[in-house]
C-alpha cells in the first residue's frame, strides 16, 4: 500500500520519489539480505508464503530468488500489481480483509506497508486478526517498518537540512515522507501500541530497534 497521491498530471510523486531512492533491483538485493538475516534460510522453500502490501512485487521476487516456490501477494492498488511479473500470484485486496483461507499460510511478511494504514488504532489491530486468521498454527509473521531510532533522528534532521539538496537519495526519502507525514508520524509517536498488537498476536521471535527499522518476527500464539 502507498500513499494514494497525485498531482495535476496523475503522476504519484511519491512513487515517484521511491524509484529515486532505489531501482528495482537495488531493493530486490535488500529484501534477499533482510530475509536472510531474519532466518529465510532455514525456512521450507514449499512453505506458503505471503507478502502483504506487496506493491511492485519485489519483496515476492526476493523470495523466488531464495528459492521459495509457493509465493503469493496481497496490495490495495491495482496499478502497482501489474507490475509484478514473478512466478507467483498476486491478488488486489484489502490487507483489513483478505482473500485467503483461514490457515492457509505458513509465513507472512510485511516490509513498511504498516505505517500506512489510515487510522493505526483502528486499522493495525484489523490487520493483526486477519494476519493470525490467515496464518497456520505456529506460523510466522515477519514485519519490517520504520522506527525512531538514534539513526532514523539524525535522517530526519538531515532531511530538513541543505545536504538534502545535494544528495539526491536524501531528497527521495524527505519526499516520501513529506506526502505520507501524517500516517508515517502517528506510527512513529505510538511505539508502545504498536509493540502491544504485535506481541499480543505473536510470540516475539526476534525484535530488534535498530537503524531506523523495527524488526520483528512472531510464531501465531494459539487461539
Amino acid at each position: 500500500m502507498t500513499p494514494a497521491v497525485g498531482d495535476a498530471n496523475g503522476v504519484d510523486p511519491w512513487e515517484a520519489a521511491y524509484l529515486r531512492f532505489e531501482t528495482p533491483d537495488d531493493e530486490v538485493r535488500k529484501f534477499v539480505g533482510r530475509l536472510r538475516g531474519v532466518g529465510a534460510d532455514a525456512w521450507r522453500r514449499d512453505a506458503q508464503v505471503l507478502e502483504i502490501f506487496s506493491g511492485r512485487g519485489n519483496g515476492m521476487v526476493a523470495l523466488e530468488r531464495l528459492g521459495f516456490t509457493r509465493v503469493c501477494g496481497v496490495d490495495l492498488s491495482p496499478r502497482l500489481v501489474r507490475f509484478y511479473k514473478g512466478r507467483g500470484h498476486c491478488a488486489v485486496a484489502d490487507c483489513r480483509v483478505m482473500p485467503f483461507l483461514s490457515g492457509s499460510q505458513d509465513i507472512a511478511i510485511v516490509q513498511g506497508g504498516l505505517h500506512h494504514v489510515p487510522d493505526l488504532f483502528d486499522d493495525l489491530p484489523m490487520v493483526v486478526a486477519e494476519v493470525r486468521r490467515i496464518l497456520k498454527p505456529g506460523g510466522l509473521f515477519v514485519v519490517v517498518e520504520p522506527w525512531m531510532t538514534p539513526f532514523l533522528r539524525a535522517v530526519h534532521w538531515a532531511c530538513a537540512g541543505p545536504v538534502r539538496r545535494v544528495w539526491p537519495r536524501l531528497d527521495a526519502l524527505a519526499t516520501m515522507i513529506h506526502y505520507e507525514r501524517e500516517t508515517y508520524e502517528r506510527w512513529l509517536a505510538n511505539p508502545a501500541f504498536v509493540q502491544s498488537q504485535l506481541s499480543g498476536g505473536f510470540i516475539p521471535q526476534i525484535s530488534q530497534e535498530r537503524w531506523g527499522k523495527l524488526l520483528f518476527v512472531g510464531l501465531r500464539r494459539p487461539a
